[in-house]
């Protein structure tokens, strides 16, 4: 498996690791960003994370059925992962800004669903997942993504998340900004907001 240390340099290498004043799909602000797709755009770099993050997979969750995965941001891990682990990998996309299931992807009743997805901060996306596999009445297997940036405080997930990166980077509300982060101009790289 890959080292922390290694998975950061490739983090670096691919230009994924950002520096400034990001408001997350989340809504918190953060002086960093992990753009996934700078990694995924390098799929040499990107398939020793995705083969690292398998092997946590395999052994920590026993059974898996199904991956699903959040789009934008997940729709290439959950591929890679799904194809590592030799499972069916699904996605589902926001429609009036809820998840919904698509171009004919189904979750079958009683089957264990895994959710991959790139980055994980408050679990929001993850969440709305769960409540697509609950509708389906299947069963959750897990979580699981490259970087887990979460903590105590904004986590909404109550499940251990299986990733190759924990990152510590600090998220603030809009009314608790540093006054650094005051000072430079604001980036919404994320996807959950386009229109």
């Amino acid at each position: 498996m890959l080292s922390l240390k290694n998975s950061l340099a490739v983090l670096r290498k691919t230009n994924a690791l950002l520096e400034g004043h990001f408001i997350l799909s989340s809504g918190l602000h953060s002086p960093s960003y992990v753009q996934c797709a700078k990694l995924l755009s390098n799929p040499s770099k990107a398939s020793k994370i995705c083969l690292s993050l398998s092997k946590k997979i395999k052994k920590k969750i026993k059974k898996i059925d199904l991956i699903l995965s959040p789009a934008m941001g997940g729709i290439i891990i959950g591929y890679e992962i799904g194809k590592l682990l030799k499972k069916e990998t699904i996605f589902c996309e926001r429609v009036s800004g809820k998840f919904v299931l698509r171009r004919g992807f189904n979750i079958k009743k009683n089957s264990r669903v895994l959710i991959v997805e790139d980055v994980i901060t408050t679990g929001k996306s993850s969440l709305e997942c769960v409540n697509l596999i609950k509708k389906s009445r299947a069963n959750l297997a897990g979580f699981a993504c490259i970087i887990d940036r979460s903590n105590n405080k904004t986590l909404k997930i109550k499940k251990k998340i299986v990733s190759q990166i924990k990152l510590n980077i600090p998220t603030y509300k809009k009314q608790n900004l540093p006054s650094n982060l005051k000072n430079i101009p604001i980036t919404k790289p994320g996807s959950r907001y386009l229109k």
